[in-house]
């Protein structure tokens, strides 16, 4: 049996501009209707979304068929978490809340097996190496390991110029949601001070030869990232997607109900 080929990190480094969609909904159902629905990409959210190991590889496993390119978020920067992830099967890994080059270089070390990290040994239980099937798994899988770090608060930002320059990290992901936060502008990601900073983010990302993203459900605003070098972007989160066509289909019949008015999740 072949080693499953990396297609996301490989976009990367070709520098194809790869549009994609948060899957927070949490079940294999739910991530299966989205296969085949255009996106070069899909997030499986272990962050926000409601998910475990389990309902993180069983959207892995729905989705396996289909072309969408497929990134798992973990939670934090555990690294027996990340372990079973890996083991699980995911290639891509995006890991929030990364404020220094140490951070980074514990990440990296954590995808990789001695004598390049950490990462425990355990292949006869392992999805990724189809559970002993894949012929020399040890000397392919590093290689086919993707790390994404995400900076999205001030202090990430400051150490931005540090972190890009960590071998193994191969894309910067911008959460303005969380900067915007960081920088006293909660709920308001689109503020000018916080698109200016993440404007700043992805040309000092993009002048290292690292590949930057970022989120915006914004069509607007994730058009103006893209023009300045953004080259994987989240431009939409399933969960929202579900919630604003119900509340404008219900609003065409019920037009004097008092619902929550739909929302783009600019402030996700």
């Amino acid at each position: 049996m072949q080693m499953p080929l990396n297609t996301f990190k490989d976009a990367l480094a070709r520098g194809e501009t790869q549009i994609g969609l948060f899957v927070g909904l949490g079940h294999g159902y739910g991530a299966e209707l989205l296969g085949s629905s255009g996106f070069d990409w899909l997030l499986i959210d272990g962050e926000h979304g409601p998910n475990d190991l389990r309902s993180i590889i069983a959207q892995m496993q729905a989705l396996a068929p289909h072309p969408e390119r497929l990134v798992v978020r973990t939670a934090d920067h555990n690294p027996a978490v990340i372990k079973q992830l890996l083991d699980g099967g995911a290639q891509t890994l995006m890991v929030p809340m990364v404020e220094s080059a140490a951070q980074a270089q514990a990440l990296v070390r954590a995808m990789r097996y001695a004598p390049h990290g950490i990462r425990g040994v355990g292949t006869a239980m392992a999805r990724a190496a189809h559970w002993n099937g894949v012929a020399d798994y040890f000397a392919q899988a590093d290689a086919q390991m993707c790390l994404i770090v995400q900076i999205e608060s001030v202090a990430g930002v400051a150490h931005l110029d540090a972190i890009v320059q960590v071998p193994g990290v191969d894309a910067v992901f911008i959460g303005p949601s969380d900067l915007a936060a960081s920088m006293g502008h909660l709920g308001q990601p689109g503020h000018p001070e916080v698109k200016a900073a993440v404007a700043d983010a992805i040309a000092r990302i993009a002048a290292a030869g690292k590949a930057p993203g970022v989120f915006s459900a914004d069509p607007a605003t994730a058009a103006h990232y893209q023009q300045l070098g953004a080259r994987f972007l989240l431009v939409g989160v399933d969960t929202l997607l579900l919630r604003n066509a119900a509340v404008a289909l219900a609003g065409r019949f019920k037009p004097t109900e008092t619902a929550a008015p739909a929302r783009t999740g600019a402030a996700y």
